[in-house]
C-alpha cells in the first residue's frame, strides 16, 4: 500500500492524516474504500502502519492526502504513537455496533492530544452504519461527543460507500484552511516587518540629511 514517499511534485500542499480507534472499527477498509475505493470484508488486522495517497483539489490548490492507517491492537500501540507526530489531521474511529469501541474513544484522545499537534484537525467517525440492526451507540451519543470535545462528527459505511469520501473531504479541507490562515499570517507578518525596516531606512537618511543641512547653515 502506498505509492513513491518523494514523488510530490504535483501537489501544492502535502497533509499527514491519521486514522485512529480500537481494532476491527474499519480503518483498513476506509482507507481503502478513500484511496482506492475498495472494500474487502476479510480485511486482516494491520501490523505497525500503513499508508495510502490520494490527491483531493481544494479550490484551485491540488492537496496530496496521505493517510496514515494506526494498528488499533495494544501491543501495537508503542509503534504507532510516534507517528502521531507531525500529522495535521486525525480520524477518530468507532463501530457503532461495538459499544466498547466508543467507551475507548476518551483512550484514543488522550493519546492524540498527548502526541499530536495543538491544533490538530479530529473528525469522528462512527463506521458500519449499514448494520442498522446491531448498533449498539446511537447516532446522538457521537454528536454529543463530537460536541463536548470540539470535534467534527460523521457516521459512514465503507461497506456501502455512504460519507467516507465526505469524512475525508471535511477534514482536509480543515487542515487546508488553517494551513492557508497560517501562510497568510506569516506573509503579513514578514510584510510588517519589511516596513519597519524601510522605516528605519528612511529616518537614517533623514537623520543624515539633517546633521548635513545643520553643518551648511553653520559653516
Amino acid at each position: 500500500m502506498g505509492s513513491n514517499l518523494f514523488d510530490h511534485d504535483e501537489c501544492d500542499y502535502l497533509f499527514k492524516t491519521i486514522l485512529v480507534g480500537d481494532s476491527a472499527v474499519g480503518k483498513s477498509n476506509l482507507l481503502s474504500r478513500f484511496s482506492k475505493d475498495e472494500f474487502h470484508l476479510d480485511s486482516k488486522p494491520t501490523i505497525g502502519v500503513e499508508f495510502a495517497y490520494r490527491n483531493m483539489k481544494i479550490g484551485d490548490k491540488i492537496v496530496k492526502a496521505q493517510v496514515w492507517d494506526t494498528a488499533g491492537q495494544e501491543r501495537f500501540r508503542a509503534i504507532t504513537s510516534s507517528y502521531y507526530r507531525g500529522a495535521l489531521g486525525a480520524m477518530l474511529v468507532y463501530d457503532i455496533t461495538r459499544r466498547g469501541t466508543f467507551e475507548n474513544l476518551r483512550k484514543w484522545l488522550h493519546e492524540l492530544r498527548e502526541y499530536g499537534s495543538r491544533d490538530m484537525v479530529i473528525i469522528l467517525v462512527g463506521n458500519k452504519s449499514d448494520l442498522i440492526d446491531s448498533r449498539e451507540v446511537d447516532t446522538e451519543d457521537g454528536q454529543s461527543l463530537a460536541q463536548l470535545e470540539d470535534l467534527c462528527f460523521m457516521e459512514t459505511s465503507a461497506k456501502e460507500n455512504l460519507n467516507v469520501e465526505d469524512a475525508f473531504l471535511q477534514m482536509i479541507t480543515k487542515i487546508f484552511e488553517i494551513a492557508s490562515q497560517k501562510s497568510l499570517e506569516a506573509k503579513e507578518k514578514e510584510a510588517t516587518k519589511v516596513l519597519h525596516e524601510r522605516k528605519e531606512i528612511i529616518y537614517v537618511v533623514d537623520e543624515v540629511s539633517a546633521t548635513k543641512q545643520t553643518s551648511c547653515c553653520t559653516s
